[in-house]
Order: C-alpha cells, then sequence, then structure tokens
C-alpha cells in the first residue's frame, strides 16, 4: 500500500512531548483527521525552521506522510494572526487543550468542533475576564454535543417531559438534566436552558452559544466543571490544579 501523505490541513498542536535529543512527538487537532499523533524529527536543533512555530494555540497548515499509528511531519506552515497568550489566557487555551486530549479519540474527525476551537483561540489571544469565560463555558457545552455527552436541554432526561420556563434545573453526571430545588444556585431556569438548546442549534453556534452562556456563567460554570470531570475520570483536571496552586502563591 502507497504511503498517504496529507498537505496544507489545518491544525494546532496541542502537546509535545520529548522523542530523542533532536526530536519531538506532537499531538495535533487537526480540521479534516482530527486528533493525530506527528513524530517532528530534528525540530528541537537551532537550524530547525519548525522549532519556533510548532507551539500551542498558534494556527499551522501541515503536511504529514506514513500509515503507522504515529505519523511523520513533512511541512509546517504558521498561518499568522496572533501572538501566543499568555497569563489567564494562556492557561485558559492549556485547559482547552487538555479537554480535546482526553475527549477525543485519534483519528475522529470533527471538522465543526475545530471550527469552533480555531475561533475560541480568537478570543484567548485578544479577551480577558468576562468574554474569555463565556468562551470557555461555550465551549465546553459544544465539545460536550460534538462527542454525544450532552443531553437535550430542552426536557428533563429521565422523563423527557418539557422544561417549565420559571422552575429550576441541574445538570449533574449520569442523571441529565433534572428538576432541582429553588435554593440551589447552581442550578437554572427552564428558560434559561431552553435558550442554552436553541443557542446550540443556531447556524452560528460559537456566537450564539457565547452570547447565552454570558447571561448565566456564574450558575453553569460548576455543573459544567462536575460533568467534564467525571466523563474525564479526575477530580480535578491538571490545567485547573495548576492555576488554583499559582493563584494560592
Amino acid at each position: 500500500m502507497a504511503t498517504q501523505r496529507i498537505s496544507d490541513e489545518p491544525a494546532y498542536v496541542l502537546h509535545r512531548y520529548d522523542w530523542s535529543e533532536s526530536s519531538l512527538i506532537l499531538e495535533v487537532f487537526t480540521r479534516h483527521h482530527g486528533r493525530i499523533a506527528l513524530v517532528a524529527k530534528g525540530v528541537k536543533r537551532p537550524s530547525s525552521s519548525f522549532r519556533p512555530i510548532l507551539l500551542p494555540l498558534q494556527p499551522l497548515h501541515l503536511a504529514f506522510g506514513g500509515d503507522a499509528e504515529i505519523r511523520t511531519l513533512k511541512a509546517a506552515e504558521w498561518q499568522g494572526g496572533h501572538v501566543m497568550p499568555t497569563g489567564d489566557a494562556l492557561m485558559s487555551g492549556l485547559y482547552l487543550n487538555e479537554l480535546l486530549l482526553t475527549l477525543l479519540a485519534r483519528d475522529d474527525p470533527h471538522s465543526r468542533l475545530f471550527d469552533v476551537y480555531a475561533q475560541v483561540v480568537q478570543v484567548i489571544a485578544s479577551e480577558h475576564g468576562e468574554a474569555l469565560q463565556s468562551a470557555l463555558r461555550a465551549f465546553e457545552l459544544l465539545l460536550l454535543r460534538e462527542i454525544g455527552l450532552l443531553p437535550l436541554l430542552d426536557a428533563q432526561t429521565m422523563t423527557l417531559l418539557a422544561l417549565e420556563a420559571e422552575s429550576r434545573y441541574s445538570l449533574v453526571p449520569e442523571g441529565g438534566l433534572r428538576q432541582t430545588h429553588e435554593a440551589d444556585r447552581a442550578s437554572l431556569s427552564g428558560a434559561q436552558w431552553v435558550a442554552l438548546q436553541q443557542s446550540l442549534a443556531d447556524a452560528a453556534p460559537f456566537t450564539a452559544t457565547l452570547r447565552a452562556c454570558s447571561e448565566v456563567m456564574a450558575q453553569l460554570k460548576p455543573q459544567l466543571r462536575t460533568l467534564l470531570n467525571y466523563h474525564c475520570g479526575v477530580p480535578t483536571l491538571r490545567t485547573r490544579q495548576m492555576m488554583i496552586d499559582l493563584q494560592s502563591l
């Protein structure tokens, strides 16, 4: 069988591992091939043209080949647009990358999710505060929906009954969306959940979901965190624990 070669593939580096004194293994999120592993030979040498561009949160076009589980990087071109984020923005980007590394299987394409990720990276590179937090919540929702881990948000999961606009509901692991006590502050009204469901179905889902999340961030964040930790199989994601440790210094 001829070795397959892919050229001009939109991609982002999610993580890098040392492979030898001069080479790296890259975990890469591509638009048409999903999450893949590449070996970047000689990239750690000072003379390598790949060295300054194979960084997280940078839009790239890659060429690679091979039919093994770990393919070989042939070319890489930086697509420009922004400098490397720093501080909280950088940690937010690494958090997104950890979610993708944990929840996406290799060689499973998710072109819609790739486009959403690219939009979130643009927000991370230019925004801080509430806009950044809304973008993270929107990405979490769209990621969970894309991989089939988000229930419908306009009905109670166990009974499929429609939500009552003024009643309160919480999103819980294994239980889905269920009615909760009025005093539960980590809950949303039925009308708010329905608005989120409608935003996910919008023709421009990231923009619509970003807008919907901005109205309910305080209540939505702990619910999504619990759900994501459950599906990732960890009490706390590494990047979040790192942020907690840095804030305590």
